[in-house]
């Protein structure tokens, strides 16, 4: 489980395919304090340790992972967002996440706005996908508050530190975006389409 708050950024050293499978290669500032077996959340995706070396770990994606996610497009010097697993001691200060991304959306406008940005995206509108205006939504990993939610579209506030100390700074129009959508909105929706039935 995370909270959709950034800790770090990391850097891809290395990329490495092995059958359907896709083992990457992370250089940040606290690989080395990860563990073998560690959930690490890379740009919203729940990926497990698998070897450390000084300064670097690595993470293996299977072939849903990578359809699934953007994971699948990184390229070596590629920047990720890297968060570990939220503690049970720690102050809870995004939202339920648990490193399980939806589907992808794509980036289709970014405004700048008196010092803060606002990017939109588009995505394939499914019903238990559910947005509400002021929810909220995991976009790369990053716990953010759904503004104007319309159709297959919605945006996103994004102040000047988040853009910062995340990937955000390198989004732009076409960019894609891995989306987790609000885990208790999830929740309701599949219990109000049983129920309906």
């Amino acid at each position: 489980m995370f909270t959709g708050i950034i800790e770090v950024l990391g850097k891809v050293e290395q990329i490495v395919k092995e059958g359907t499978n896709v083992h990457y290669t992370v250089s940040c500032s606290l690989s080395n304090e990860f563990k073998i077996d560690q959930s690490v959340s890379h740009n919203g995706v729940c990926l497990t340790v698998v070897s450390l070396s000084e300064g670097q770990h690595t993470v293996t994606a299977i072939e849903e992972t990578l359809k699934r996610t953007n994971i699948g497009d990184l390229k070596v010097g590629d920047v990720v967002n890297i968060e570990r697993a939220m503690s049970a001691s720690a102050r809870f200060d995004g939202h339920f996440v648990q490193g399980h991304v939806d589907t992808t959306a794509k980036c289709v406008a970014v405004e700048t706005v008196e010092g803060s940005w606002y990017f939109s995206f588009q995505y394939n509108l499914k019903p238990e996908w559910l947005l509400v205006d002021k929810g909220s939504i995991c976009i790369n990993g990053v716990s953010l508050t759904v503004v104007e939610p319309k159709g297959d579209t919605f945006s996103v506030a994004i102040i000047p530190y988040t853009y910062e100390h995340t990937i955000f700074h390198k989004i732009e129009v076409g960019s894609t975006v891995n989306l987790e959508f609000d885990m208790i909105g999830k929740y309701i929706t599949k219990y109000m389409q049983l129920y309906q039935k």
